[in-house]
């Protein structure tokens, strides 16, 4: 027997922890924490809407609270599972998620001099405060170290590790002078359950090192100290607090402490293996291969693909990084994604579809679902751009905004979520393109997340659009599912490769585009896509008086097919 392994998900609002059987993926054991702080578990700003910070504080009661459930359930669950071959413990988190810690590696909203200050608390991936920081950086770069650039897309991202920091140092010197150095979330749990919290020593992941704050082996890590001084001396200072060196998440951080073997009811010494992001890790937890690209359909999404690091690999403009080892070991790991999806249909259901589809969200999103299942592509007569948290890729640019094109008086709430499905499905379609256009393969998709699992008529509408074959991870907790096997993995105890072979499965339904139907939105994406351009670049040229009345072109032809 192989043994059990425990992975433990940190999400956007909650925490959750996931005990599977290594012999073959069954899942024992489960528990969700939601984050006590803020507005489900995130700390705002009224003052500025681009403020998102979170509460180190529900990190730490979460993590005890999951996995102690966890158990208690496998217990109950499984007459033969026996705690002490609990054999490994991985974490994944959203990123970049920094967090100022001190000189032990506290993080500094724990201190009581800055219990009121949400510049001390932890900055959340979706902060977008640091735009102006990320287009300074990306200028800069530009001028001087292009190589960095390269390696992340072409353009630095307020939501990533240097905007922020830079960022907190330009707002309030004082938590930036009081911070001793900055650790991702992904990097700090591990470093917390192993007793290493001392940032000078504790093990940080590549994934979130290569995709977030421009590392890379090639030139020597971190950024150099002259490039960070250009930005602001005071980078160039805190370089020598940071690290020098990333390692992948199958690799040991160390063992379970005696303090939290005692809380959770593990063995001292486990083994706790580096955390990594949670797309990443829930890519290996969905089974990624060479040629799959994995969707994580949730509020945002992030795409993961994997190429041999053996291979010549270009850079791709527009991606969140290309990293070796961020996946899998021994591949090229590539990041795209979406600011915004399952957000966008919850801010349309919460503010905009009337009572008459139901009384709640789950009623409206029902209702909805039953009447555009009902209609063709084209039919509502409805084109948008799913920038609503403006635009992670292929153009890097939170000062982005949704639209919505071609209402009538005749539009209804429902019409409207269709096309707001389509719109998330191009700009699903983008990223592939950008991705084909540099030589790496496409050939299926494998979805995981709510969505994915929820709401067929969307999967539908993404097969037809995506044109290829989409599958669906038969876990629903595919992040937690790939950071248990990375648990396991760093135990020496099981491959990661052996790992994924035993546990990762897809479900049996697979959604095959329907030709006619990818006919249609050939059309549309065309249309899409010139808004994609004019709205989003600053190279396009041309017009769009023919957008609109193509749509309705198209609205007709599809409802006098009907």
């Amino acid at each position: 027997m192989k043994g059990y392994a425990i992975g433990i998900d940190f999400g956007t609002n909650s925490c959750r922890s996931l005990l599977i059987d290594l012999d073959d993926g069954r899942e024992l054991g489960s528990k969700v924490f939601p984050y006590p702080s803020g507005e489900a578990g995130i700390l705002l700003d009224s003052k500025d809407p681009n403020v998102a910070r979170q509460n180190p504080q529900d990190y730490i009661d979460g993590l005890e609270d999951t996995i102690t459930g966890a158990i208690a359930q496998a217990k109950a669950t499984d007459a033969n599972f026996n705690v002490e071959k609990v054999v490994g413990i991985g974490v994944d988190t959203t990123g970049s998620t920094v967090i100022p810690v001190d000189a032990s590696g506290t993080p500094l909203a724990l201190d009581s001099r800055f219990a009121d200050n949400l510049n001390a608390f932890v900055w959340l991936w979706k902060d977008h405060t640091a735009h102006a920081e990320a287009a300074a950086i990306t200028e800069k770069a530009a001028a001087l170290r292009p190589e960095y650039l390269a390696k992340c897309g072409g353009i630095y991202s307020s939501e990533w590790w240097w905007s922020k920091i830079w960022r907190l140092q330009k707002t309030d010197p004082e938590v930036f002078r009081a911070a001793h150095s900055f650790v991702e979330h992904c990097d700090y749990i591990p470093a917390l359950l192993t007793g290493s919290t001392d940032p000078a020593t504790l093990k940080r992941g590549v994934c979130s090192a290569g995709h977030k704050a421009m590392y890379n082996a090639d030139w020597g890590g971190l950024p150099d100290k002259e490039f960070l001084a250009e930005l602001d001396p005071a980078l160039a200072d805190l370089r020598d607090r940071l690290y020098d060196h990333a390692v992948p998440a199958n690799q040991l951080a160390g063992g379970l402490s005696d303090h939290w073997a005692s809380k959770l009811g593990l063995k001292p010494g486990t083994a706790v293996a580096v955390g990594a992001f949670d797309a990443h890790m829930g890519a290996v937890g969905a089974g990624i291969k060479e040629g799959t690209l994995v969707k994580i359909l949730g509020t945002s999404t992030c795409d993961c693909m994997v190429v041999p690091n053996s291979t010549d690999l270009a850079d791709i403009p527009g991606l969140c990084g290309i990293v070796d080892g961020s996946v899998l070991p021994d591949h090229f790991g590539l990041e795209a994604g979406q600011s915004a999806v399952g957000d966008i249909f919850l801010w349309f259901v919460n503010h905009l579809v009337p009572d008459s589809y139901g009384k709640t969200n789950d009623e409206k999103f029902a209702a909805m679902e039953a009447k555009l299942s009902a209609q063709k592509p084209g039919e509502t007569g409805l084109l948008a751009l799913d920038w609503n948290n403006g635009n992670r890729t292929i153009l890097v640019d939170v000062r982005l905004g949704g639209m919505i094109l071609g209402q009538t008086l005749h539009t209804e709430a429902h019409e409207i979520y269709r096309a707001l499905i389509e719109a998330t499905a191009f700009g699903a379609l983008t990223i592939i393109k950008r991705i084909e256009e540099y030589g790496v393969p496409v050939h299926e998709v494998i979805n995981t997340g709510g969505l994915a699992v929820k709401n067929a008529t969307l999967m539908q509408i993404y097969a037809d659009i995506l044109g290829r074959p989409l599958k669906v991870s038969a876990s629903e907790q595919t992040c937690a599912m790939g950071a248990a096997l990375f648990g396991a993995a760093s135990s020496g105890r099981v491959s990661l490769a052996d790992a994924q072979a035993s546990c990762c499965r897809v479900r049996d339904r697979v959604y095959e585009p329907i030709p006619e139907n990818q006919k249609v939105y050939e059309k549309l994406y065309a249309l899409y896509r010139t808004l994609h351009d004019a709205f989003g670049t600053a190279s396009w040229s041309g017009s769009l008086d023919h957008v609109m009345k193509e749509v309705i072109t198209i609205r007709q032809e599809a409802r006098s097919a009907s």
